[in-house]
């Protein structure tokens, strides 16, 4: 009895301790341990899940080196480039922290499509997952607005000129167009004005993502993750906690990823960094090829492809909230692109597609690259508006595995 009694109070101790005091008022140690620890994960997550933990490590670097960047940015027409030259060569380890942000901004992006990707393939949009999906697309474009944002930042050539071709695209639309321009401008042409905005526009949506993926993770945690056979778990032989399975791969991933992150910033950094930016802004001088940043260049190349200056501007739009559309377009019971022969073939065509476009963007849609474009343009949106609700047709009659555990042993 002594021997029990005295098992028993440690416990007891634990349970009156400061530590259960505080959670008992501010649940915060329970309920990480309840969501990122004790959390029921399905079994079968291979290396495309990682990329959510990517993306969050990636964004809370971007934050930190952005913070310091605007300590020492001066958001003037006159003192931008020159504040963006002292960061790189007179504040220490200036040029390495800008380094990190501009590879940061490639590398998101980057991690970002694979992704939309992954969830495109996997069906991670289909019921009960809608909103994740949702919340996930207003992320994307709220990214996109960041980056572009903080690419007309340094003044130099590309971002003002970009800022310029941005702003005459936005004039294109009928009605708004103009007001739209001289708000985000404050003039005819890209100034003073148009660059302080930028500067809050970049500072208050960076914290406001944060704020949004908060939100993406909630709604994960409600209805669970997707996985690649798309299949609910059944059972606890079905999951796994998250810790230790996940977090030891998750940080296999961030170590993989943070090696490839370093070979660009200290052995490839022109990958990331235009040269003709290293030029002030002159608006006396058009450089021969204006060009947005890579991730930019297939929304660019639609831009291009389309004859009608607004009609590119709404099919570039258009690109991004079809895929607001998605949940509701496919009509297929079946998730996992695993189990769907015809939309599998689909998937890599519009991937080669999203691709072409990049390309087309990069050769200014001229020649043989317009012809290309449109096809990829006409491609991409048949893809989402006709093909996907198309595809139930084909897939009737699969049938799927009773379980994750059940699949592996059957090889799904």
């Amino acid at each position: 009895m002594t021997d029990a009694g005295s098992r028993d109070m440690p416990d007891e101790r634990e349970k009156t301790g400061v530590g259960a005091w505080l959670d008992a008022r501010l649940p915060v140690v329970s309920a990480f341990r309840r969501e990122y620890v004790d959390y029921q994960t399905p079994r079968n997550l291979n290396g495309l899940w990682n990329f959510g933990a990517i993306l969050t490590v990636v964004l809370l670097v971007m934050l930190a080196t952005g913070i310091f960047l605007a300590i020492n940015y001066t958001p003037t027409a006159a003192g931008a480039f020159a504040s963006v030259e002292a960061i790189e060569r007179q504040v220490p380890s200036g040029w390495l922290l800008r380094s990190i942000h501009v590879t940061g901004a490639s590398m998101f992006l980057a991690a970002l499509y694979i992704h939309l990707f992954r969830g495109l393939y996997y069906g991670s949009y289909k019921a009960p997952r809608e909103m994740l999906w949702l919340s996930g697309l207003v992320l994307l474009a709220m990214v996109m607005f960041t980056a572009f944002a903080g690419y007309v930042l340094p003044w130099g050539q590309m971002s003002y000129w970009g800022a310029d071709v941005a702003g005459k695209a936005v004039d294109a639309i009928p009605g708004v167009g103009p007001w739209l321009e001289h708000f985000l401008q404050g003039a005819d042409a890209p100034g003073d004005v148009s660059l302080h905005r930028f500067f809050i526009l970049h500072m208050v949506l960076a914290f406001a993502v944060l704020g949004v993926v908060g939100v993406h993770v909630a709604a994960l945690h409600v209805t669970g993750s997707n996985n690649p056979l798309g299949i609910e778990p059944t059972g606890p032989r079905d999951t796994v906690p998250f810790h230790p399975y996940y977090t030891s791969k998750d940080a296999l991933g961030l170590v993989l990823f943070a090696l490839l992150f370093a070979v660009v910033v200290f052995f490839l950094p022109n990958v990331v960094f235009e040269a003709e930016n290293f030029r002030p802004a002159n608006p006396l001088h058009t450089p021969a090829d204006i060009e947005p940043e890579w991730y930019f260049l297939p929304f660019y190349g639609i831009l291009q492809s389309v004859p009608s200056k607004f009609g590119g501007l709404l099919a570039s739009v258009g690109a991004i909230l079809v895929l607001f559309l998605v949940p509701w377009l496919d009509r297929s019971p079946i998730r996992s692109a695993r189990f769907r022969p015809f939309y599998r073939v689909c998937m890599g065509l519009l991937v080669v597609c999203f691709i072409l476009l990049g390309f087309v963007g990069r050769h200014h849609a001229q020649g043989g690259w317009m012809i290309a474009g449109r096809v990829a343009v006409v491609y991409y949106f048949a893809h989402f508006l006709v093909l996907l609700p198309l595809s139930a047709r084909t897939e009737r009659g699969i049938v799927l595995p009773d379980g994750i555990a059940d699949a592996g042993r059957r090889g799904a």
